[in-house]
């Protein structure tokens, strides 16, 4: 699949085990596979025909190899039922969760094109002004988000979508309540330093997702190596360069990237203050 197919799931993974389900399998009685989209580690995720609802949907569910895997169900049906308890403009909607035949979480079908791939088709970049945007868009699903004491923890372009103008975010697979943070938790170039090391993951924790999304959209690179391990991704003497020093963006707009990559959590800004940060860059004087 392209990155242009709308999808929620797990990071992907092997292509071995056994094929996914065919066109025209009846998962359930409701649900009619169209046409697989991705597999993950431990998902597949289907695009989907309700019989119910007459229209196109998102089908999440574990790998008939993974069935077996007891913290594969257990994940998915957490977030199916986190994301059901959800109702905000910028992330996605589930609409039921079900435990039989098998985990099985339905989502909305979201059109538009992951932030991934859209930074790749516009050559790497987006303008200034959409950065912006795109910020204040993920300011407003974080801040719901936080308010429902949960931390998303894997803010990144792929789990992104982009669709006239309208940026949604997806997966929370790995969102979980502040506190004490095993280490690796997320996706490397993304995490930031205390969901790599390990320690007390918060708000603060997302704004560095923030702020490395918004170096990708404005640049086309990540604020660190992606490939890197648990062991040298992000740590407290390796700092972030400034964003001026991949594109000069405007001296206001990059200070306030800069500010979510501080490897001290309370040297970022929290999410209402990114979010009037972001707002008083992109409104009064619009950027270019």
């Amino acid at each position: 699949m392209t990155d242009r197919t709308p999808y929620n799931g797990d990071d992907a993974g092997e292509d071995d085990g056994p094929p996914p389900f065919a066109a025209g399998h009846q998962l359930t009685t409701d649900y009619r596979i169209v046409a697989h989209i991705r597999r993950g580690n431990d998902l597949d995720v289907y695009d989907a025909w309700s019989d119910a609802r007459s229209a196109r949907c998102v089908v999440k569910t574990v790998r008939p190899d993974k069935l077996e895997k007891a913290s594969a169900r257990r994940w998915l049906l957490r977030e199916g039922k986190l994301l059901q308890r959800l109702t905000h403009p910028h992330i996605v909607r589930a609409y039921e969760t079900m435990t039989s035949p098998q985990p099985i979480v339905i989502l909305e079908t979201l059109g538009g094109e992951t932030l991934s791939h859209l930074i790749e088709r516009r050559d790497k970049r987006l303008r200034a002004v959409e950065v912006a945007y795109l910020g204040l868009h993920l300011c407003s699903a974080i801040h719901y988000l936080h308010q429902q004491r949960m931390i998303h923890l894997d803010v990144k372009p792929s789990n992104i979508i982009a669709s006239a103008g309208i940026a949604k975010l997806l997966d929370l697979s790995i969102a979980r309540p502040p506190g004490k943070c095993r280490g690796g938790v997320g996706s490397y170039g993304y995490m930031s330093p205390e969901q790599n090391h390990g320690g007390i993951i918060g708000p603060k924790s997302d704004v560095w997702g923030i702020g490395a999304v918004l170096v990708a959209a404005a640049t086309g690179e990540t604020p660190f190596d992606d490939d890197a391990t648990a062991t040298d991704a992000p740590h407290p003497d390796v700092p972030f360069s400034p964003v001026r020093t991949l594109r000069r963006l405007p001296r206001p707009f990059a200070a306030i990237i800069d500010a979510c990559l501080e490897i001290d959590p309370d040297r970022r800004p929290t999410i209402p203050e990114l979010s009037a940060l972001l707002t008083a860059v992109a409104a009064p004087d619009p950027l270019v």
